[in-house]
């Protein structure tokens, strides 16, 4: 078999780190697939810019069209990020019958179905998996290694940048703004850090990770998002008090047809697998109704991590050349679309709130939860030196969201109330 050619679309952090992988890693390759893989040509956008690999400058242009509508070249793996020209590139290079490796959540999130379509009317094959928690070969699993089984729940730290920060301040007791400053001299955290910690790079993963998990086109407006900026050290020790860990999770859960999508941060039981994340790791934890609880671990993102998981994709289209199968590999998602109505969504919260101190404020809060059918699992009631103000901190038993938000309302309306300094929703060890 002739020598697979690569176009390779960007030459960063990541496609560095491809380049590296398929230099290094020749042999095994050359087993895995039965030819040699070569890069042909790689697009930039400085030709003489300084790089991590060493690259000869005729491998090198900034014209797209040098790879795009080479007819030698098999492959093209894109690693620039951006969203309406690389789609326009990956859609000319499918038409063209090239296959596609990717590494663009942000892409395949708000136009995965569009270019998944286009890949399939030219019988070419569209592979993602380092879109999503970078080494972690969590995709693949949920596509052949969980096939037959019917996945129900799936829970994940899918951002290293959110756990790096959380980490910090639970094992440490900083605050927010000094972890992020932090994490951004260390180069986890970007200097505009927006994405990570409000949650969007996350709810792009988990609309990926939902329509693949339960086969149901999962948009990004469907994921509920809320970030860490608002987490204090506070919210960190009363968890701790309580027995939880604070994680930024992606949440999704199918019930019956419907389904609901979140990322939030969450506090998860000590015991839970989760809990023990550290720094900026990855995982995601599966729940099916055969194989019943799964877990995969591992890092993140980074260069060798991510370019693993590209250059795993690229044997996969290799493989389905040897066997002419490309294009036949994507399954379009099963069911209609159904997403829980805020009253079929259960979970327990946390509420940190400040209220007068005086006689009955308590019994005032009690009747407002007992209203709306929710009971306490847990309380802690402090008073607030030199203030004539307590601190109460509760955990719920499982409410609606529809009774949450109600509960809510009402306490921001009573008088005594203050202020609800925080609300979290919290999860035990059984997801």
């Amino acid at each position: 078999m002739k020598a697979i050619s690569i176009g390779l679309l960007g030459l960063g952090t990541v496609g560095s780190g491809v380049v590296q992988i398929i230099k290094n890693h020749q042999d095994k390759l050359m087993h895995q697939v039965g030819c040699p893989v070569t890069i042909k040509k790689i697009l930039v956008q400085n030709l003489i810019k300084t790089r991590p690999v060493e690259i000869e400058a005729g491998l090198l242009t900034n014209n797209a069209d040098d790879i795009l509508l080479d007819e030698e070249i098999d492959v093209v793996i894109e690693v620039m990020g951006g969203i309406d020209a690389t789609k326009d590139y990956l859609i000319t290079a499918l038409r063209q019958g090239k296959h596609v490796v990717t590494a663009n959540k942000d892409l395949m999130a708000l136009h995965g179905s569009e270019l998944l379509t286009v890949a399939s009317e030219y019988g070419c094959d569209l592979f993602y998996e380092a879109s999503v928690a970078g080494g972690i070969p969590i995709l693949r699993s949920l596509v052949d290694g969980l096939a037959s089984d019917r996945v129900t729940q799936m829970m994940g730290i899918v951002n290293g940048t959110t756990n790096y920060i959380l980490t910090k301040m639970s094992n440490e007791g900083r605050s927010y703004d000094e972890v992020l400053k932090e994490a951004q001299a260390l180069g986890f955290a970007e200097a505009d850090p927006t994405s990570d910690v409000e949650g969007l790079d996350a709810a792009r993963k988990m609309a990926i990770l939902a329509t693949l998990g339960f086969s149901m086109h999962i948009d990004l407006e469907d994921v509920k998002v809320k970030g860490i900026s608002g987490v204090t050290e506070d919210d960190i020790r009363y968890g701790k008090q309580l027995g939880y860990t604070m994680k930024l999770i992606g949440y999704a859960h199918r019930e019956g047809e419907k389904v609901e999508v979140s990322v939030a941060p969450t506090f998860l039981s000590d015991n839970h697998p989760l809990a023990s994340v550290q720094n900026e790791y990855n995982a995601v934890y599966v729940y099916g109704e055969a194989v019943g609880e799964t877990m995969f671990y591992g890092p993140g993102a980074g260069s060798l991590p991510t370019a693993t998981s590209i250059v795993s994709d690229l044997v996969g289209v290799v493989k389905n050349l040897r066997l002419g199968v490309n294009g036949k590999s994507a399954v379009t998602p099963q069911y209609p679309k159904q997403l829980k109505d805020d009253n079929e969504k259960y979970s327990k919260y946390f509420l940190r709130i400040h209220v007068q101190d005086e006689v009955g404020v308590f019994a005032d809060i009690t009747t407002i939860f007992a209203k709306y059918g929710v009971s306490f699992e847990k309380i802690l009631q402090l008073p607030i030196k030199k203030h004539e103000t307590s601190e109460i901190v509760l955990v719920t038993h499982k409410a609606s969201l529809t009774s949450y938000d109600g509960i809510l309302q009402e306490l921001n309306d009573l008088q005594a109330v203050k202020e609800i300094k925080s609300a979290y929703r919290v999860v035990r060890k059984t997801i």
